[in-house]
């Protein structure tokens, strides 16, 4: 089971506890908190023991995973049609400067999620199509 260990910490600072305090209030071994805020894996026991000590419910104390929010953009560039091709052999000048402008999206924190090359027989021959993501700023 894991729980979420920085919660763990700050209910034991507000409570101006140190670990052996926190371990003598809820009846756990010293050896189990030191575990529990370093690594978060923690029997039912020893969570039911926490919550108790806190007056939480033991649902209070699961860790759960942070929701990842992306923005996506995507760019049409003209290029040399046969620079797929020849991908990994001796680049042409026209490689390059697909690199540079990637590059200026990536100095802005964008990376490269999907990346198509067009065809002829789409209408899209001579352009690569790239759908850049980056992750939203949490505000606060």
């Amino acid at each position: 089971m894991k729980i979420d260990t920085e919660f763990v910490k700050q209910l034991r600072n507000k409570q101006a506890w140190s670990q052996e305090e926190l371990a003598v209030a809820s009846g756990l071994n010293l050896r189990t908190i030191q575990r529990i805020e370093k690594e978060g894996s923690i029997s039912l026991q020893s969570k039911k023991a926490l919550a108790s000590v806190f007056s939480l419910d033991i649902e209070d104390l699961d860790y759960t995973e942070p929701v990842l929010c992306f923005e996506y953009k995507s760019v049409v560039f003209k290029n040399d049609v046969n620079w797929l091709s020849s991908w990994g052999k001796k680049k042409q000048p026209s490689q390059y400067q697909l690199d540079d402008e990637i590059n200026t999206y990536a100095v802005e924190g964008w990376r490269v999620h999907t990346l198509t090359h067009g065809s002829s027989v789409h209408g899209g021959a001579g352009q690569v199509s790239i759908l850049f993501e980056r992750p939203l700023k949490k505000s606060g």
